[in-house]
């Protein structure tokens, strides 16, 4: 076959161009798309329903006006807590992402790269060092938005970092859980943590050091059954809910019928589980008034 009687490779189509464009070209500049802004101005409230305007619920510092304290993250509590919001973070160190290789349908390490780049952290927990009502104060947050704020090795060795800066400082150590319990996808390595962190409190105690435990919505599970129950103090936010097993499983396993509410802060309170449930506006000035009291007649904790 001769070269010109090869079949031809057709141009490209020629782009479309709209009718505006055609009869006045400068004008599409003028029309470009607003932008949409990347946040909701709005929040919907879990209890009623009500639409709630974003900047109102930020300063109501995530309360909505049914009284829901809605969930939230490290850097807002680090805000909230340490005066002025003024705090050094501490650094955690870094751990094995994947001991057991585990997979069940997807891979752990999957799961954890998505978590790491769905909330910008590498791991559940946060600690910073600051002044809590003037008192110098570890204090270490979880977080239920990464993989539900399961314990891991990560979150523990997390712990225990906090902890042992608090043992170093010579200051308390302040802890906000928030858990759905131990991360299964660790297998008996979460289950380890448990102990640790005990190991980690005791440390504490023989320093005589005050540990306080502030509940959030939700701490449970392995969790409960560690470090969140073994403060100097446990005070809770309203209506956050508590416990170590569903209602489910505790109903089919004792073959009762459960209260209402039997797993929120008010009913621990009532029943001494909980020392004090405070809103979220009162929580620095409660931790404050307690630090200081169990720092009362020692010196002043060093600030490095």
């Amino acid at each position: 076959m001769a070269e010109d009687d090869r079949p031809k490779t057709p141009p490209p189509p020629a782009a479309r161009v709209g009718w505006l464009a055609k009869i006045a070209p400068g004008v599409r500049k003028l029309v470009t798309r607003r932008e949409t802004p990347s946040d909701n101005l709005w929040e919907k409230c879990p209890d009623t329903g009500e639409m709630i305007y974003r900047p109102d619920l930020e300063a109501a510092l995530w309360v909505t006006p049914a009284g829901r304290h809605m969930r939230i993250r490290p850097a807002l509590r680090f805000a909230y807590t340490f005066d002025e919001g003024r705090f050094d973070p501490i650094a955690l160190p870094a751990t094995a992402d994947d001991p057991l290789g585990f997979n069940y349908g997807k891979p752990y390490k999957a799961i954890l790269e998505t978590a790491r780049r769905t909330t910008g952290q590498t791991d559940a927990m946060m600690a910073g060092f600051g002044e809590v009502g003037g008192v110098p104060t570890v204090v270490l947050v979880q977080d239920f938005t990464f993989m539900g704020g399961s314990l891991g090795s990560a979150a523990g060795e997390a712990f225990i970092t906090a902890a042992e800066d608090a043992v170093r400082r010579q200051c308390p150590f302040v802890v906000f859980s928030a858990s759905g319990g131990a991360r299964m996808q660790e297998g008996a390595i979460s289950l380890m943590q448990m102990a640790r962190t005990t190991v980690a409190i005791q440390r504490l105690r023989q320093k005589k050091l005050p540990y306080v435990v502030v509940l959030t919505d939700p701490t449970t599970g392995g969790v409960t059954a560690s470090y969140a129950m073994l403060g100097d103090v446990h005070l809770s936010e309203p209506g956050a809910t508590i416990g170590f097993a569903g209602r489910r499983v505790i109903e089919d396993t004792i073959r009762e019928s459960l209260p209402p509410g039997f797993q929120t802060a008010e009913f621990l309170e009532e029943r001494g589980m909980v020392d004090h449930v405070v809103a979220r506006k009162d929580l620095p000035g409660m931790l404050a008034s307690i630090l200081r009291t169990l720092m009362m007649g020692r010196a002043r904790p060093a600030a490095a």
